[in-house]
């Protein structure tokens, strides 16, 4: 009985100390708000966790939502008609294989095969409220119609007001007030590794954005190589997702502000893989505004031939330094000579910009105008210098250019003009000049006829009145020159000019 007794006192003092103990343990546990519930399996649901929201919130300046929603009312879909070109059979030409790899295949992907017009598509940027838009002078080169879409789905027919084919850009008139659009910002001021949107309509697809970072300033990827020597490649170069069709459109900072059109991609299929290419503003506003004030780019030129100074040269001219630009020549009453510059001096700096390199120094001379003065800092051997430069136009002078003189010109007695739209739709031609006048002329001997088309001569091709002098008196110091063109009713002909006869 006793023992029994002893049994029944151990068991009770058993369970009292485990009561004690698991109390205990529920007196010092933490208290765990919003436990989550015990959730029945659900044969649907692979796997329950308990969710919660988030209230983080972006800092200031890292969030595109501002920027994206004020920019993309003001980026418009560019939308270009082409007649078919003779001798095409109603197919499009093939773009140049290396333009395709960086433009994409814009116009080749766009066209329709059939015959008809074919269509191109890009993107554009409203800069004024009364109707003004700037693009790619490559989307729409050789179009016959230009429609503009904007974001609220409005369309208009665009007039064309001016082109700059050394810059890859051109300006756009619709007939429409009160539209939103976009400031300039200052592309010096932008910095490698800043974040920047794209904006444009890619692939037909409208008003899209994308973000990314300044990867590069000051790119020359050699993409303008066909406008004798006046190409200007200073490209802001970015990671942000570029492709067919957003060539035109805007390149913006966080701020909103305009700091570059888009207009190409570095890639072997024609679509983005990784970095794409803009003309910055300092360039675009320049180049705008000589357009609006007098429908033809001014440009300026310090007339020197520069290289850039590396490891090699400074090896070979026994230089100081490995900064700045390399004077190689300069070309004949100049404005770098009237200046005092001579060749073996090192460009380092204009206005006060530094420059390293061939773009950038085309981009600082190229913000200004003929007339217009800079100050050049070079180093002649050990000493640091400064010069106060005229600039000057192509033809040597601090002349404006206007839009009249820029199309028609007087050279050796006979006229040459720009070649008409419809001509240049009806031969397949690209540019050309068209003379008149040979009677009167220097041309009377050759076998030229009135109205003969000139679109090559050598192996320099013509796009403009201007070439045609600028080749000839260049070949005046050579063995002549080949001149290659066709008439109005197709027919191709060649002249042998100069000593070559």
């Amino acid at each position: 009985m006793q023992a029994k007794q002893m049994m029944l006192g151990l068991l009770g003092s058993a369970v009292l100390g485990g009561g004690v103990a698991v109390g205990g343990y529920k007196l010092l546990e933490p208290e765990r708000p919003n436990a989550p519930q015990a959730i029945a399996a659900d044969p649907n649901v692979r796997y329950t966790s308990e969710l919660r929201s988030s209230n983080y919130v972006v800092p200031e300046g890292l969030n595109f939502t501002a920027a994206a929603a004020s920019v993309t009312p003001a980026v418009v879909h560019v939308m270009t008609e082409y007649a078919p070109k003779a001798g095409q059979g109603g197919g499009s030409a093939r773009m140049d294989p290396f333009l395709r790899q960086f433009f994409g295949d814009e116009f080749e992907q766009y066209q329709q095969p059939q015959r008809g017009p074919q269509q191109g598509s890009g993107s554009g940027v409203i800069i004024a409220a009364n109707g003004y838009i700037v693009t790619n002078n490559h989307v729409i080169d050789k179009a016959d119609k230009i429609e503009v879409v904007m974001d609220d789905k409005r369309k208009f027919e665009a007039e064309l007001v001016g082109t700059d084919p050394t810059t890859d850009l051109a300006l756009l008139k619709v007939k429409a007030d009160n539209l939103p659009f976009i400031r300039y910002g200052n592309s010096d001021q932008v910095k490698v590794g800043e974040w920047v949107l794209a904006v444009g309509n890619p692939f037909n697809l409208n008003s899209t954005v994308t973000a990314g970072i300044i990867s590069a300033k000051g790119r020359n990827i050699n993409i303008l190589r066909d406008q004798q020597g006046m190409g200007i490649e200073s490209f802001l170069q970015t990671d942000a997702v570029v492709n067919p069709g957003n060539s035109g459109g805007a390149l913006v900072n966080l701020n909103g502000d305009l700091i570059g059109i888009n207009s190409a991609i570095a890639s072997q299929t024609g679509s983005f893989v990784g970095y794409s290419f803009a003309v910055p503003s300092s360039i675009v506003s320049k180049v705008i505004d000589d357009l609006l004030k007098y429908k033809v780019v001014q440009r300026a030129l310090l007339g020197v031939q520069i290289r850039e100074v590396d490891a090699q040269l400074a090896s070979e001219k026994k230089l100081n330094t490995l900064s700045g630009v390399y004077v190689m020549g300069l070309s004949k009453n100049s404005s770098a000579a009237d200046a005092g510059l001579k060749e073996g001096d090192i460009i380092t700096e204009i206005n006060g910009a530094k420059v390293n390199t061939s773009s950038q120094l085309q981009e600082q001379v190229a913000r200004f105008r003929p007339g217009d003065k800079i100050k050049v800092t070079y180093l002649r051997g050990s000493d640091t210098r400064t010069a106060s430069a005229t600039l000057r136009n192509s033809t040597g002078t601090t002349d404006i250019i206007r839009e009249e003189l820029a199309k028609v010109i007087k050279y050796e007695g006979a006229t040459l003009a720009p070649v008409s739209k419809q001509e240049m739709n009806k031969l397949g031609l690209e540019g050309g000049a068209k003379i008149s006048g040979i009677q009167g002329s220097n041309f009377r001997e050759t076998g030229i006829a009135d109205g003969f088309i000139i679109t090559r001569i050598d192996k320099n091709k013509v796009s403009k009145p201007q070439d045609v002098a600028q080749y000839l008196e260049a070949a005046k110091e050579s063995q002549g020159a080949l001149v290659e063109g066709v008439y109005p009713d197709g027919r191709k002909a060649y002249y042998p000019i100069g000593q070559a006869e």
